[in-house]
């Protein structure tokens, strides 16, 4: 009789080699998995999990540019004069290099910030001093004296960065003038300037029709800066400068370029190795809400940019609980758990609106795992690039 396997799903954390420019990245994931299963002694299985951090796949791929580069294609696609910036979220690492490009490329900055936090939760003032000063986000284009005026000067809670006189400073550096407004009506911009780059993630699209419609004569997004190479620079054709990071003080690297090639022969390494039919994703950040600091992590353009075909789609679970407490509710012991087998595998291929799944994450398959590795690896000193996740499409028949 088969043994019952005891362990669910496990996330590894593997470590590798500093990757660096020009590094034959499948290579080093695969080597660094299989000797990491020799030295733990685990084996590798059907539709087990391989994931690698963007970062590592942008930095083999020497997919960077400067804060030059980044000057270069503002100035050629915004024309140079008064350019509106508007809902940036508030990161050094993120943003604040981008700015400095940004700035360089511009005479005059207007920068429109999105109150009381922006796009992904970092707060510039709470909803109780909203509240104490009547002041409507929604309606409401406050300046920087009124922004002063009510509700003084605001630190980052985790950074203790004060990123209105922060991101005003840089501008003023990288040698532009600086204004600085307040609003979330994209329209606000208007009444300033014509030119204008949105630098919202996930509401870009969104932001650019409402601007377009208003009369605005020039749009862009973050998307579309760097979407070709400026002087041999590096560049995302999709994303542009979203989902960059601080390289140094005058770098960014950019989301990894076309990344699909590298999933797939990590792919065909591991089964020509193994045998093995493994699924293989790139992630960035997790898609999940931090409660303390109200921030929601995913400032990427999406979880996941690369992932194999098996990746595709979202949960088919039901709900074991669910199933106890009303299906089966009169049943214990071992006829509950052969019950509750054969209600999986017995059940439909699409659970999708059946009560019986009611509770479980209808989420996409990258965005959970995705956030799962990215959990695993950290974002610090641990050194695990890559993270192994296995048995994650087992159930409870398994």
């Amino acid at each position: 009789m088969e043994a019952t396997r005891r362990v669910g799903t496990v996330s590894r954390g593997i470590r590798c080699p500093i990757i660096r420019q020009g590094d034959n990245l499948p290579e080093i994931v695969v080597e660094s998995v299989l000797a990491a299963a020799k030295s733990d002694g685990f084996a590798l299985r059907d539709r087990d999990v391989i994931a690698v951090t963007e970062s590592v796949v942008a930095r083999a791929q020497g997919n960077y540019a400067t804060v030059d580069d980044i000057a270069a294609d503002v100035r050629k696609k915004l024309g140079g004069g008064t350019v509106g910036v508007i809902f940036p979220i508030l990161s050094r690492n993120r943003f604040a290099i981008c700015l400095r490009g940004i700035a360089k490329g511009a005479k005059k900055i207007v920068l429109m910030l999105s109150y009381p936090s922006d796009e992904v939760g970092n707060e510039l003032v709470s909803l109780d001093k909203l509240d104490e000063a009547g002041v409507n986000p929604y309606s409401d284009v406050l300046t920087l004296e009124q922004y002063r005026q009510y509700f003084g000067v605001n630190r980052h809670p985790f950074t203790n960065v004060d990123y209105v006189e922060y991101y005003g400073n840089l501008i003023r550096e990288s040698g532009a003038e600086a204004e600085i407004i307040f609003a979330n009506n994209p329209r606000a911009i208007l009444s300033y300037t014509d030119a204008v780059l949105t630098c919202d993630i996930h509401t870009r699209a969104r932001t650019k029709r409402i601007l377009k419609a208003a009369g605005a004569r020039l749009v862009f997004g973050l998307d579309d800066i760097l979407s070709a190479p400026v002087h041999g620079s590096g560049y995302n054709e999709t994303s542009g400068l979203l989902g960059s990071n601080k390289s140094t003080e005058d770098t960014v690297k950019l989301f990894p370029r076309n990344p699909m090639p590298v999933v797939s022969e990590i792919q065909r390494r591991i089964k020509e190795e193994t045998g093995k039919n493994v699924e293989v994703m790139i992630y960035g950040d997790g898609a999940f809400k931090d409660p303390q600091g109200k921030i929601w992590e995913l400032a990427d353009p999406v979880v996941s940019p690369a992932y194999t075909s098996g990746l595709i789609g979202t949960p088919n679970e039901l709900k074991l609980k669910y199933l106890a407490d009303n299906d089966y509710k009169e049943l214990s012991g071992d006829a509950l758990k052969e019950a509750i087998s054969e209600s999986i595998r017995k059940k439909d291929h699409d659970l999708f609106g059946k009560m019986a799944s009611e509770g479980t994450t209808p989420r996409q398959l990258t965005d959970l795992i995705g956030s799962l590795c990215d959990l695993t690896s950290g974002s610090g000193d641990k050194g695990t690039p890559v993270v192994l996740v296995q048995g994650y499409f087992d159930n409870y028949t398994n």
